[in-house]
């Protein structure tokens, strides 16, 4: 069942309207550049992220607004294609330069069974969807997290959330992502997105997301003006 996905946050100085925004996604902030001059008004909205440093290759140097407008379009139009993967959902991001780029995250419902770090046959379907959409952007890095509910001790959890990032990465690598775009954390239960003490909010809490960056040479095409 494909999800349809509601928009939680608007940031004022990124996003001028929420009317406009797409349902694809809701903005948040994911390391400096951009972020930065959003202020700490708008970081205590969305909250603590300890993400940040980890997503995307921070270049050093200020990234004009013309690159990020490229870049933007060329993930919005991702962003897209992306959201026609089942029980998935696509949100937009801003990395450490202040670029745009594309989370996605998958249920470890689908993904995985308690417990368990193995991939199902449905997930190897959904995850062979997404590399066969990710096959024309290849100037991108992919973070994987994987994270858990808080039931069990945070060291089976570490290790648990570790092994399902893994087996995400490993399995894309399968299907033709290259390795050295692949990176994995797990990050047991630090990072809830709902309430633990219910069934319904560790089920939302069990879960893997993907983050798409782009990379030094989407980065520098976007600035010379050959990135298509």
């Amino acid at each position: 069942m494909k999800k349809l996905i509601p928009i939680v946050l608007c940031a004022l100085v990124l996003v001028p309207g929420c009317g406009n925004m797409s349902n694809l996604a809701k903005d948040s902030l994911i390391g400096g550049g951009a972020g930065a001059a959003v202020g700490a008004a708008v970081g205590a909205l969305i909250g603590k992220d300890a993400k940040g440093a980890l997503i995307g290759a921070a270049i050093g140097t200020a990234v004009g607004g013309g690159t990020g407008a490229i870049i933007g379009k060329k993930m919005d139009k991702k962003a897209a294609e992306l959201a026609a993967l089942e029980d998935a959902k696509v949100e937009k991001v801003y990395d450490a330069n202040g670029l745009e780029g594309l989370k996605v995250t998958f249920s470890s419902g689908i993904l995985f069974k308690t417990n368990k770090a193995d991939l199902s046959a449905a997930s190897k379907k959904e995850l062979a969807e997404f590399a066969n959409k990710m096959s024309d952007l290849k100037d991108t890095d992919i973070t994987i997290y994987g994270h858990t509910d808080n039931t069990g001790s945070a060291a089976v959890n570490e290790k648990l959330s570790a092994e399902r990032a893994a087996s995400v990465a490993a399995y894309l690598k399968s299907c033709g992502i290259a390795g050295d775009r692949l990176k994995t954390q797990g990050l047991s239960y630090t990072d809830p997105v709902a309430d633990n003490s219910t069934v319904e909010g560790r089920a939302l809490n069990r879960r893997v997301e993907i983050y798409i960056t782009a990379d030094e040479n989407m980065i520098a095409a976007a600035q010379n003006g050959t990135l298509q």
